[in-house]
């Protein structure tokens, strides 16, 4: 396919203008403004090529790996000592080292002789003080992924309609798309909340499958294919432009992965005035990433802080992220 450039200089003055609004929108949907290639998005595992098959978690005795698909064949690998994070890795030592694929295979080569290759499901590490060594791939999963609601337990989305939301749509997969928000609203409540990112190994930092979940439509919890990254404040688990979470638990795209809220409001004295912060516990995939934290004040955007509720906000930020399995129960 011609670049934007070259689509655009193949349009003479002679082309008549009917073309023009024909090829020159098409030229930009494929290609973007900026005359570069749109990030495409995979929603099908089956679908999304190798470069997703090879992307995932990684491990031995050492310690793990999380290998990124960053498209064209680029790849990252993040190598944690004592495990993957959440799951044994000591938070001291990581080595992040770019990758390229090279045939059947993905070639990570860094400082000090230090050579991997991932063939197989398999990585085969060489490095100054020996090897091989080999690391199997291994996929998680989240221990409270389809938890089923409690006694007394709220049922916002079990995949049969989206009554329960404002805006709610469902995907041909009974799944609710991102892009809605509650119509009840909650003042102290637990919450567990599944979420499926898409693989977009093109797009890069909030790009690459944002959505959120807003609680109380004032305070966010950030959704985004974070998977391998630092795991800031604006990456998913982060409490958006405020917290970051004390690890990225983020799992590959295309992986069901699960939030489980625990949620105070925020209190005020009869004069209005707030008398203390909205506290939040939450566990991505079962880990806590944050445990009792004050929210200093709504997420830039959300709803004012006041003795109110609010409801949940999943929100839609230009990419299919998709939601499964909500349920909420109010406590006092």
């Amino acid at each position: 396919m011609k670049s934007l450039a070259l689509v655009r200089r193949s349009i003479n003055s002679t082309t008549c203008a009917a073309t023009c609004l024909v090829l020159i929108p098409l030229a930009t949907a494929l290609y973007g403004a900026d005359n570069k290639p749109k990030a495409e998005t995979f929603l099908d595992p089956a679908a999304a090529g190798p470069d997703y098959a090879d992307q995932g978690e990684y491990k031995n005795d050492w310690g793990g790996a999380q290998i990124i698909a960053l498209g064209e064949g680029s790849f990252r690998m993040v190598t944690y000592r004592g495990g993957l994070p959440g799951a044994g890795w000591d938070k001291d030592f990581k080595q992040e080292i770019a990758g390229k694929r090279d045939g059947a295979g993905i070639v990570f080569a860094g400082e000090n002789n230090y050579r991997a290759e991932l063939a197989a499901a398999k990585i085969t590490i060489m490095t100054q003080n020996g090897g091989p060594f080999t690391m199997e791939k291994t996929e998680r999963k989240s221990p409270t992924l389809g938890a089923r609601p409690p006694s007394g337990a709220i049922v916002l989305f079990d995949g049969s309609d989206a009554e329960a939301w404002i805006d709610g749509h469902l995907d041909e997969r009974h799944l609710l798309q991102a892009g809605c928000t509650g119509k009840q609203s909650f003042t102290n409540f637990t919450a567990h909340v599944e979420f499926l990112l898409p693989f977009k190994p093109l797009g890069r930092g909030q790009d690459r499958g944002n959505s959120g979940v807003y609680l109380q439509n004032r305070y966010e919890v950030q959704v985004l294919d974070s998977f391998g990254l630092k795991g800031e404040n604006n990456e998913c688990g982060g409490i958006y432009s405020q917290t970051a979470p004390s690890v990225n638990m983020c799992f590959p795209p295309l992986t069901w992965q699960t939030y489980d809220i625990d949620f105070t409001s925020a209190k005020f004295d009869e004069a209005g005035k707030k008398t203390k912060n909205a506290v939040v516990t939450l566990k991505q995939n079962g880990v806590t990433i944050h445990d009792h934290l004050e929210l200093k004040g709504p997420t830039p955007g959300g709803k004012n802080e006041d003795a109110s509720g609010g409801p949940l906000q999943l929100q839609g930020h230009g990419n299919p992220v998709f939601y499964r399995n909500i349920w909420i129960v109010p406590k006092q």
